[in-house]
C-alpha cells in the first residue's frame, strides 16, 4: 500500500495556509481554472521528487508576497506512515525531510516515493525536440536505478567542464592536451554507462509502450518506437576524435548520449507530422502508463498517479478506456482534475468505484 493521506500547503503558489486530507484511492479535484488544482497536484509531485513536474525555479512556486514556502505530506509506504516535507527557505536555500530527518543530497529521495504525472503540456513529449524524451526516460531511470542517476549527474558535469574547456581553448586559440584526454575519457566513461542502460531498457520499454497504445486506441495504427543514439554505431571515444574540429569551432561537445532520442513513425513516416490529436494523446498516455506499469513491476506496489486536465484530452471511448485501468485495475492512488464536478461524478460512477471529490 502506498499512497498519501494528507498534504498541508504554505505559501505555496495560489495557497496561503491550507491542508487537503486524503481518504479515498481515488480522488476528484474540481474547481475553476485557476483555482489551484494543478498546483495542488504538483505540491505532490515536489514530495515525491524534490523539485516541481514544470521546468521552473524554485522561488516561482512561492506566493506572491512572500520569500519561501513549505509543503508537507503524510504518507502510507509498506504499512508504515511516512512524513515528508520540502522548504524553501527565505534566503533561497532549499530543505528535504524524511521523517524529520534531512537528505545531504536530494537525488537520494528519488526512487522511493515513485510518481507519474500527466498534464496537458505533456504532449511536448511527442510533438517537440528530443530533450523531452531524454528527460522523460531519464526521470523513469532515475526512479528505477539510482546509480543512473548518479552517473546522469556525473555526466551533465563532465560536459559542462567540457564545453567550458573548448570555449577557453577557442579563446586562446591553444589548450592543455593532457586535460582534454582526461575530460574525454571522464565523459566517455559516463556516457557508455549512460547509453548501456538505456539500450538494455528501452528494448523492453518501447513494446509496453506499443502495448499500451494499443489498449488506449483499440486500433493497429503501424507505430514503430526506436532508441536513436549516435553510439549505436560508433563508441564514444570514436565520435569525441571525429567532432574534434567541429567542437573546437562550434565550443561545444556536438555528440554523445545528449543528443540521443526515441524516433517515433507512423505508416513509415514521422509521427508528430501526420498523426491526429487523438493518435498524440493516445500515444502520450501510452508513454504515461508504461511508465506506471514498469515501476509498479519493480518497486513491488503502484506508484501514485496524477492526472491532470485530463477530461480535455480524449475522446470519451480513449477516456473510458483510461479510467477503467487506473482507477480499476491499476491499483494505485488516483488524483484527477476537471473543471465540470458533474463530468467528474459522472465518470466515477460509471466506474463503480468509491471516491472523493475536492471542491476549490
Amino acid at each position: 500500500m502506498f499512497a498519501c493521506r494528507q498534504i498541508s500547503l504554505t505559501h505555496f503558489r495560489n495557497y496561503s495556509f491550507d491542508t487537503f486530507p486524503f481518504g479515498q484511492k481515488i480522488i476528484g479535484i474540481c474547481g475553476k481554472n485557476g483555482s489551484g488544482k494543478t498546483n495542488l497536484l504538483d505540491a505532490i509531485y515536489y514530495l515525491c521528487f524534490t523539485k516541481s513536474s514544470f521546468s521552473r525555479a524554485d522561488n516561482q512556486s512561492v506566493k506572491d508576497g512572500f520569500a519561501g514556502f513549505r509543503i508537507e505530506g503524510d504518507f502510507i509506504k509498506d504499512v508504515k506512515a511516512k512524513k515528508l516535507v520540502c522548504i524553501l527557505r527565505e534566503n533561497g536555500r532549499k530543505e528535504f525531510l524524511a521523517d524529520d530527518e534531512a537528505y545531504n543530497r536530494f537525488s537520494d529521495h528519488i526512487g522511493k516515493f515513485p510518481c507519474v504525472m500527466i498534464a496537458p503540456d505533456d504532449v511536448s513529449l511527442i510533438t517537440e525536440g528530443s530533450e523531452e524524451r531524454r528527460k522523460f526516460i531519464d526521470t523513469l531511470l532515475s526512479q528505477l536505478q539510482h546509480d543512473y542517476l548518479e552517473q546522469l549527474i556525473d555526466y551533465n558535469k563532465i560536459l559542462q567542464q567540457r564545453n567550458s574547456f573548448l570555449k577557453f581553448a577557442a579563446e586562446r586559440n591553444s589548450y592543455d592536451e593532457s586535460l582534454f584526454e582526461i575530460l574525454n575519457n571522464q565523459i566517455s566513461e559516463k556516457g557508455n554507462f549512460i547509453y548501456e542502460r538505456r539500450r538494455k531498457f528501452l528494448s523492453e520499454f518501447l513494446p509496453q509502450v506499443l502495448q499500451q497504445y494499443m489498449s488506449i486506441a483499440e486500433e493497429d495504427d503501424k507505430l514503430l518506437l526506436e532508441y536513436d543514439s549516435q553510439l549505436n554505431n560508433h563508441s564514444f571515444e570514436e565520435l569525441l576524435n571525429q567532432n574534434f574540429q567541429r567542437d573546437f569551432y562550434l565550443q561545444r561537445t556536438g555528440c554523445g548520449i545528449h543528443k540521443d532520442d526515441i524516433v517515433l513513425s507512423l505508416n513509415q513516416s514521422n509521427f508528430k507530422n501526420i498523426a491526429s490529436q487523438g493518435q498524440r494523446k493516445s500515444l502520450l498516455f501510452a508513454f504515461k502508463l508504461a511508465a506506471f506499469v514498469t515501476l509498479k513491476e519493480s518497486k513491488g506496489f503502484s506508484p501514485i498517479l496524477l492526472l491532470d486536465d485530463v477530461f480535455e484530452k480524449l475522446d470519451e471511448t480513449r477516456m473510458q478506456n483510461l479510467l477503467q485501468y487506473v482507477c480499476v485495475q491499476s491499483g494505485a492512488q488516483v488524483f484527477i482534475t476537471d473543471t465540470h464536478k458533474e463530468r467528474l461524478q459522472q465518470a466515477f460512477m460509471k466506474i463503480g468505484k468509491d471516491y472523493e471529490l475536492i471542491e476549490l
